[in-house]
């Protein structure tokens, strides 16, 4: 009889991560780096390496960058994981490069969604931006 999977060593979905460090200090790459961890620590992925680009580029491609496109080609590659849009680049070249990781038949997954997640009368309200599931800290007197 075979045993569970529960037994048996299953790795879970394969990610990439990427990261955009252009002048940021060992101790900021090093959170960064444990922030994927993390997340796919909790999301039962597996990651499989970090492309980092460490020069701001004025075009969508880069070293980095393709060698992660390069990877993302690779069968049973789920996705990519980047702690936000920003590493991705400045929009125009985030919205192309997101575009090319679609193209590759991939995901790309956020470890901190964009501030513009919750609806823009929270903030005319002065109610702070949260993600879904997320619990909120309130303050409290004693």
């Amino acid at each position: 009889m075979e045993l569970l999977t529960e037994h048996r060593l299953v790795s879970g979905p394969v990610v990439y991560g990427f990261l955009r460090l252009v002048q940021v200090s060992e101790a900021r790459q090093e959170a960064l780096v444990a922030s994927l961890v993390e997340y796919c620590r909790s999301h039962e992925l597996e990651l499989s390496g970090v492309f980092t680009e460490r020069e701001a580029s004025a075009a969508p491609s880069s070293a980095a960058f393709t060698g992660l496109l390069d990877v993302l080609a690779l069968p049973d590659v789920y996705g990519v994981l980047a702690p936000a849009t920003s590493h991705l680049g400045p929009k125009a070249i985030a919205a192309e490069r997101g575009r090319r990781i679609e193209a590759a038949d991939s995901r790309l997954l956020l470890v901190r969604r964009s501030r513009r997640a919750c609806p823009a009368r929270h903030l005319r309200q002065g109610i702070p931006p949260h993600s879904p599931g997320t619990p909120r800290l309130l303050e409290t007197e004693s």
